[in-house]
């Protein structure tokens, strides 16, 4: 769906419009670092209990695999760099956009951030409840 953004004068720019694009960007990397920061967080806590449990003596609890925490925190840091790649191109296209006067809708990369983050979300559902 194209659409003509309002018509304006070459002396009065779209202000607002750019400064609203750049505030989505700001969005998109606070929610990358968040989810990030998110990751490195479940892979260090499970580093900590592993040592933990050596420095107690004691042995692992048998029948509770949780050695897929490094792989989730490290696919939630990679969900956030995927996040802020995603956060750059919109940020790119839209400026364009707004360039040229000319506003066309791209939802596929939300749709697709979306989807990664609910994939993501189930396993660490499943993971939280001991069914991984």
């Amino acid at each position: 769906m194209d659409e003509k953004l309002p018509s304006h004068d070459n002396k009065k720019p779209l202000t607002n419009e750019h400064l609203s694009n750049e505030r989505t960007l700001l969005a998109w990397i606070r929610t990358a670092v968040g989810i990030m920061a998110f990751g490195f967080v479940v892979v260090k806590f499970s580093l900590f209990i592993k040592q933990m449990t050596i420095m107690l003596g004691k042995s692992p609890v048998e029948g509770k695999n949780h050695e897929y925490s490094g792989l989730v925190g490290i696919l939630l840091v990679i969900l956030g760099a995927l996040a802020l790649l995603v956060g750059m191109i919109r940020y790119r296209g839209t400026s364009r956009q707004l360039s040229t006067g000319y506003f066309r809708e791209r939802s596929t990369w939300l749709y697709l951030f979306a989807a990664g983050m609910l994939l993501v979300s189930i396993v660490l559902v499943l993971y939280l409840a001991d069914i991984l």
